[in-house]
């Protein structure tokens, strides 16, 4: 692993920590800090498969009450991170929003020396 590897390994680390933070708080100023603008986010609802753009997503977790306001346990975890290239990463991580348990499908881009998940996908384990 080169020098540049281990530095972004460290920012997607530092990054999707701040999902999962953010994420919890339901602090939407601090998600847009994680997620491009452009990015695209999936899931499938009720069979289908469902996408949602930056903000619909951003007023969807506006509109609902926070872990950290209920007090939920947080099991936040890295399963898998990869670094493609230098502008391309991709990781599964995992979390609750109780009752439910998630796993994310997170893609990243790098622009001007900055990551961004620019692709969610999510499915509920339970």
């Amino acid at each position: 692993m080169n020098d540049q590897t281990q530095s972004d390994e460290i920012l997607l680390k530092t990054l999707i920590q701040e999902y999962f933070d953010s994420i919890y708080a339901g602090d939407v100023a601090r998600i847009r800090q994680v997620f491009h603008p452009l990015c695209r986010l999936f899931a499938v609802i009720d069979g289908k498969i469902t996408a949602f753009d930056h903000e619909p997503y951003m007023q969807r977790v506006a509109g609902r009450p926070s872990g950290a306001s209920r007090s939920d346990v947080r099991e936040d975890e890295i399963v898998t991170l990869s670094i493609a290239s230098p502008t391309t990463a991709h990781a599964r991580v995992k979390d609750i929003y109780a009752p439910a348990h998630f796993v994310n499908e997170l893609t990243f881009l790098k622009e001007d020396g900055r990551w961004w998940i620019v692709v969610k996908a999510w499915h509920v384990l339970t």
